[in-house]
């Protein structure tokens, strides 16, 4: 079995491939290192440092191999800041997803794994739910909502298998906590680490299911050979929501530190998100193992040996009206 995963050596695609290669996959890891580190790809990994946007590179990569599966991962994530790149956004969330398609389809790809998000169900509609229709109200959620219908029309038109995820609020070792634009707890504790307060959009009582990435990213892996999962839709992920004030609380204890912390002008997001995860618990015999407190406490610990990191500034903001002040450039 050879596996093709996308975003390889960023947080959750690093993850993965790790299980693929536990499960006996020989594994090829697509990446431009933007979001990702190279230190990331997991050992016995095959690393090929480019863009899901260079469709050259990656005819070649399917000349070269005979995948069997592809699990695409490779994302510029920050849903809110979406809406004010919207060129770049749907270039690396749409255009790029739609080459791996034409090429899934070309070279006879057996399934096509997509992490999508629970970006595309917008708000209203809770607990999110597989059944229901999305509304997404950004950008981001409208790309992936968009990748979504077109694997279905790849489906029903060319026969290509798909296993779609909707995954949320996903934390853990390997995140990288430099990116101040998204990843919650990664900024909380870059900024403890910096010795700065942690910045709170909003009064801090929006709410989100926070989800440890040991209880998402081998439910994922497994979709590749599990054929009850062909051509479904789950969401996957934490059940408990908790308020963002409460997980600056956890965050602080874990890092071992005072909550200290300043409230910014409030976002225009979804307020409350969190997901039913009856079918992927029925489907994949799964259920999230890890609590808030003792996923914190594990991705505290890693965070503590490897140290802060940079945050990036976004080059190429399209939009300025609204735009927080906390993301333009300074």
């Amino acid at each position: 079995m050879k596996s093709l995963v996308t975003g390889g050596a960023g947080f959750m695609g690093a993850h993965i491939a790790e299980h693929l290669l536990k499960m006996g996959h020989e594994v090829v890891v697509l990446d431009d290192l933007s979001g990702g580190f190279v230190e990331n790809v997991p050992s016995g990994a095959t690393f090929a440092e480019g863009s899901i946007l260079d469709r050259k590179l990656i005819q070649s990569l399917f000349e070269d191999n005979q995948f069997d599966y592809i699990f695409h991962l490779a994302a510029y994530a920050a849903e809110g800041l979406s809406h004010f790149i919207k060129h770049f956004n749907y270039q690396n969330n749409l255009i790029g997803s739609v080459n791996l398609v034409n090429a899934a389809i070309n070279f006879e790809v057996k399934r096509f794994i997509f992490t999508s998000s629970i970006a595309v169900y917008g708000a209203g509609q809770l607990p999110m739910t597989e059944e229901m229709t999305p509304a997404p109200e950004d950008s981001y959620g409208v790309a992936k909502y968009a990748v979504e219908m077109e694997l279905k029309a790849s489906h029903d038109m060319f026969g290509l298998d798909y296993v779609i995820f909707r995954p949320h609020n996903v934390y853990g070792e390997k995140q990288n906590i430099g990116d101040k634009y998204r990843n919650v707890v990664g900024i909380f504790m870059n900024q403890i680490l910096l010795g700065q307060p942690m910045t709170i959009f909003g009064d801090g009582e929006q709410t989100r299911a926070f989800s440890y990435i040991d209880d998402v990213a081998l439910v994922i892996a497994q979709a590749a050979e599990l054929d009850e999962a062909a051509n479904q839709i789950f969401n996957v992920g934490a059940d408990k929501p908790y308020s963002v004030n409460d997980l600056a609380d956890a965050v602080a204890k874990a890092m071992g530190s005072e909550k200290d912390f300043v409230h910014l002008d409030a976002r225009n997001e979804v307020v409350h998100a969190f997901s039913d995860h009856s079918k992927v618990e029925r489907v994949f015999s799964y259920k999230p193992e890890i609590d808030l407190e003792e996923g914190i406490r594990r991705m505290a610990d890693w965070v503590k040996k490897h140290g802060t990191r940079k945050s990036k500034e976004f080059d190429n903001v399209e939009i300025l009206k609204g735009l927080p002040p906390s993301w333009r450039k300074k």
